[in-house]
């Protein structure tokens, strides 16, 4: 028990300073680039914090488990929008920018519905996961294309800014990231090791694991927030998503094609209509509230208890 609960605290240590350090990073790659920091989040950000899920779901395929690879990638985009956005704007409003809904969130809205539509029918063929694949290589051409006409997104060096050596900040950055998935591992073990040894029930568990799958993301949004750069948590979102629902979910099909014998429907439902429901609320005030947040998490739960 008293390893667990030091997995617990060292792990939330470095998961706090690991990801801070990573958005610092990411940060500086867009400044001394000079490109929109939405680009910087959904490729480096958003594209980096999802490779857990990633590995998960290619090895659960190439195990024939390809119901388990295709509903992490459901339950992740669910909570990369509900957990990961509500959880953000709790620590502060996160503002949006008609610009960026109208092209990268209607093009995250496509992902997820495409991938919706090829679960639907209760199996996935390799024709359709490098249909998939096909959709990621798409959606990377269109975000470089639309971060070049985004000058409202750029962070410009100033007299006080001094511009970092990029490879040097890509080291730093990757490596921080590697050791923020460490930790969300470490603090998701410690906690569920906890739980078990304290009687907690099994829905409880459940809700500490889909917390924890997702903590990546969780915090280097929230590290992102406390720096109030808005655009970085939208490109995260955004980019975990894209890459969920059209690399990871494409690349589990290719690997490991067959039958959905346990996904449910209603799940797909969920993970479209998460993602217009946070797009309401973004574009009707311009960002997502406190008490709009308050929402997503609510729904984070009961999509986590009905689960499971």
């Amino acid at each position: 028990m008293l390893l667990s609960f030091i997995y617990v605290v060292v792990g939330l240590i470095l998961l706090m300073g690991a990801s801070d350090r990573f958005v610092e990073s990411a940060v500086r790659l867009a400044r001394t680039l000079g490109v929109s920091i939405v680009l910087i989040g959904a490729l480096i950000v958003g594209l980096g914090t999802s490779l857990p899920e990633l590995l998960v779901s290619a090895i659960a395929s190439v195990d024939g488990q390809i119901d388990v690879a295709m509903a992490n990638v459901t339950g992740s985009n669910v909570a990369n929008v509900t957990l990961v956005l509500g959880a953000a704007s709790l620590v502060a409003p996160i503002m949006s920018r008609t610009l960026i809904l109208f092209r990268e969130g209607v093009l995250m809205l496509f992902a997820v519905s495409s991938l919706a539509a090829v679960l639907w029918d209760g199996q996935v063929s390799r024709i359709e996961g490098l249909g998939l694949l096909f959709g990621m290589v798409v959606a990377l051409v269109l975000l470089v294309r639309w971060a070049a006409t985004d000058t409202d997104g750029i962070i410009e060096l100033d007299e006080d800014s001094e511009a970092h050596s990029v490879p040097g900040e890509l080291v730093i950055g990757f490596a921080a990231l590697a050791i923020t998935v460490f930790a969300a591992r470490m603090l998701l073990n410690g906690a569920l090791d906890l739980g078990e040894r304290f009687g907690l029930g099994e829905a409880f568990l459940g809700v500490l694991l889909g917390i924890g799958t997702s903590l990546p993301e969780l915090a280097t949004t929230i590290a992102a927030v406390r720096r109030h750069e808005s655009d970085l948590v939208i490109g995260n979102v955004l980019g975990s998503n894209l890459f969920n629902s059209f690399a990871v979910a494409g690349t589990a099909a290719v690997v490991g094609p067959g039958v959905l014998v346990d996904l449910a429907r209603p799940s797909l439902v969920v993970m479209v209509g998460v993602i217009a429901i946070a797009g309401w609320f973004a574009w009707r005030d311009q960002k997502v509230t406190r008490p709009e947040g308050s929402v997503l998490l609510v729904i984070f739960l009961l999509f986590t208890i009905l689960s499971y």
